[in-house]
């Protein structure tokens, strides 16, 4: 069976949000993706107290300056579409207060018709917590766990109740409720990251960094999974960030998911080998507007498919 594919939305600052957003939500379903997917970036430090993942030295990449809100995109995505899932890969949840992240998502589920997918993460940016966090940095994975917690909650039946660390609900009617149970997915490649998933998630949104890397990584979480005693399946969406130039790369030290269409099915077509039940392929950073974006990833859809992926 073909893995799925999505579509990472126009989100950078050379597009127009308004106009663009919902054109290329409703080109992509009309070509085929089966979901649309959004980022989460706050800010863009001058200069920046740490670099790109944490790893000193390493920039930011420049169409991290002025992304748009993950929430609002979906919404203009949904209400232009019929079909496609509607998806964050990945939301950084500790900049958000939970329950309020929580009533938002059943919004948006409810109103698109139960196609939300809640890709969560506890970030990296001590920048972005420090300008909007609930809870310090260091704080990060238990805040992530009382978002997950207050979200099943806020979503379940009513009267809904909790009594966390940060959030503390009243026994209380909250909705509107999702259409579906809303599957939650988590990044991250630590142990302490994926001891969460396999405890708290329905799945596992990693980024496509290598494919041996890729498989390493997925033999780890399915050895913890059984060492945990998890027997449900766990959903795989691997988010491809692609960097399209219109003539082919030299393959001597190209680096994956670079190059032309060819180059980028070719290695979408390794990635796919290794199982995921979805690739997020993102081409927006170095396409000019959404015309080209909408091109390019119309012809990426198509040759992926021809290519039997």
């Amino acid at each position: 069976m073909a893995v799925a594919l999505g579509l990472g939305l126009p989100q950078t600052r050379q597009y127009h949000l308004g106009r663009d957003i919902p054109d290329v939500a409703r080109a992509a379903e009309a070509t085929g993706y089966e979901s649309l997917w959004v980022f989460e970036r706050i800010l863009f430090p001058e200069p920046a107290r740490q670099g790109l993942y944490g790893v000193d030295g390493l920039p930011w990449p420049d169409h991290y300056r002025g992304a748009a809100d993950p929430l609002v995109t979906l919404t203009l995505a949904a209400a232009a579409t019929q079909r496609a899932r509607l998806g964050t890969s990945v939301l950084v949840a500790p900049l958000h207060g939970p329950f309020q992240l929580a009533r938002t998502l059943a919004t948006l589920d409810a109103a698109s018709g139960g196609r939300v997918v809640a890709g969560l993460g506890t970030g990296w940016s001590h920048d972005e917590y420090a300008a909007a966090s609930v809870r310090p940095f260091e704080e990060r994975g238990r805040t992530l766990d009382e978002v997950i917690a207050v979200c099943r909650a806020v979503w379940g039946p009513d009267p809904v109740s909790y009594d966390g660390d940060i959030t503390r609900i009243a026994p209380s009617v909250v909705g509107p409720k999702p259409a579906r149970p809303i599957p939650v997915l988590l990044a991250g490649s630590s142990r302490k990251a994926m001891t969460r998933l396999v405890d708290h998630a329905d799945g596992w949104l990693p980024v496509a960094a290598g494919v041996d890397q890729l498989r390493a990584q997925r033999r780890q979480l399915e050895d913890l999974a059984a060492e945990r005693g998890r027997t449900r399946p766990i959903r795989t969406v691997l988010r491809a960030n692609a960097r399209h130039s219109a003539r082919a790369h030299e393959n001597a030290g190209r680096r994956p998911l670079h190059g032309s269409v060819d180059q980028i099915v070719e290695d979408l077509a390794a990635y796919a080998a290794t199982g995921p039940d979805e690739i997020i392929v993102d081409l927006q950073s170095t396409l000019r507007d959404a015309h080209e974006l909408q091109d390019v990833a119309t012809e990426v859809y198509e040759k992926a498919r021809a290519a039997g992926i």
